[in-house]
């Protein structure tokens, strides 16, 4: 058998003659010259965008590089790992907070293709982020048990340590420089000052408490729980004012809430597809919503109170709560995974299939789709001049969407 990488000096010999017959042009052989316009000629491909914000394009951006149709303004891509959460400030019109499992957050600003800071220091991903009322402070909670509190230039200030268990959700007062978080392995949910200061616990859950939040006028907490109650606390005290458990209320764990802005109901979802709505004042379930067919992701009420949105992972529903009616029911293929208000009319919603839709609350259309994600929308924020709604993925990107007009 003849080795097929032997060549025998025949073989050689005939290249070497090829090659010499080889015919070469020159400039004798130039017939005209075209000026050539370097604008028509297209880029290399940047294998190496400069730093954590991406290769700047012409809007400030970003560069995306995702493969599909995007339709966002900014594109984010500083992070390493999936995004769980993203925070814009309520000051700064173009100051953004997101945290990623990489175990580190980002500051930076829209339209600007630097970022501000990097916050370092976490030892697990950063689950969750919130900015105080007057965007002085950021806090940053992590699923390594701990929040961290920076200011807006993101320097650090300070570290609190939780009972135990990562970071599930914080929330800082409306009016003031507090801060309560609830932790995956933990009944209690602990307060902090900005000052770094300890102020106090509140027990009695039986199971992690999943979601809580202040009430808009500061007087009141109401936390939801795996044991499926919800409870309402005097925060100056730490006493639990109410707890709302049994018939008629949610028979599975509470996944979400909601408080209105008159600081009288909170509306609440649930593993078992249900919705309540419960006076705060007396602790009694004053409505029930028509079941979803699977759990509900996020409630939340328009800016006047009297709507409310309800996503699932089989539909959003637009609710009149005054008069306990559905105005429209909007379709969700790939079910909802987070949502917020744009004004009093509009309600955007972020998916499973990466898409950011807009709907119209009064007729259930979606009058807008938002591509470019390519992986589940974890998380939703819209800046302070209402301006952009920025999204987080898991598919390592935060966009920046521009919503100029609907709000």
């Amino acid at each position: 058998m003849s080795d097929p990488n032997h060549h025998s000096d025949d073989e050689f010999n005939n290249d070497e003659d090829e090659d010499n017959n080889d015919v070469f042009i020159d400039d004798s052989d130039i017939i005209h010259e075209v000026a050539s316009d370097d604008e028509l000629l297209p880029d290399a491909p940047d294998d190496n965008p400069d730093g954590p914000g991406g290769s700047p394009g012409p809007d400030g951006g970003g560069g995306g590089g995702s493969g599909y149709d995007d339709d966002s303004v900014h594109t984010f891509t500083g992070h390493e790992g999936e995004l769980y959460t993203v925070a814009c400030s309520p000051t700064d019109e173009a100051l953004v907070a997101t945290g990623a499992g990489d175990d580190v957050g980002f500051l930076w600003r829209i339209l600007n293709g630097e970022w501000a800071s990097q916050l370092n220091g976490h030892k697990d991903s950063v689950s969750s982020l919130g900015f105080s009322h007057d965007g002085t402070f950021l806090a940053s909670g992590s699923f390594d048990g701990t929040v961290k509190i920076w200011d807006a230039s993101g320097n650090l200030k300070g570290t609190l340590d939780g009972p135990e268990g990562g970071v599930e959700w914080l929330r800082w007062h409306p009016r003031g420089n507090v801060l309560i978080a609830g932790f995956d392995e933990s009944s209690s949910v602990w307060m902090w000052n900005s000052n770094l200061d300890f102020l106090m616990s509140f027990n009695g859950h039986a199971g992690s408490v999943t979601c809580g939040d202040f009430t808009p006028d500061g007087r009141t907490i109401c936390t939801g729980s795996d044991d499926a109650t919800l409870r309402i606390w005097n925060p100056k005290s730490g006493e639990s004012i109410h707890v709302v458990r049994g018939h008629p209320y949610h028979t599975e764990g509470i996944t979400c809430l909601a408080i209105n802005s008159t600081s009288t109901i909170a509306l609440t979802g649930s593993v078992d597809g249900s919705v309540h709505i419960v006076n705060i004042t007396t602790g009694r379930v004053v409505s029930t919503l028509p079941s979803h067919s699977s759990s509900i992701e996020c409630v939340g009420f328009a800016p006047s109170g009297s709507w409310a949105a309800i996503g699932g992972m089989d539909k959003m529903t637009i609710w009149d709560v005054e008069h306990s009616l559905a105005r429209s029911i909007c379709e969700h293929e790939y079910g909802v995974t987070c949502s917020t208000w744009l004004g009093t009319s509009y309600v955007a919603t972020g998916s499973n299939d990466g898409a950011v839709r807009l709907w119209d609350s009064r007729s259930g259309e979606c009058v807008r789709t938002f591509r470019g994600h390519s992986e589940s929308i974890q998380s939703l924020s819209l800046s302070a001049n209402q301006e952009y709604l920025v999204s987080a993925s898991l598919d390592h990107t935060a966009r920046v969407f521009d919503v100029k007009g609907v709000c």
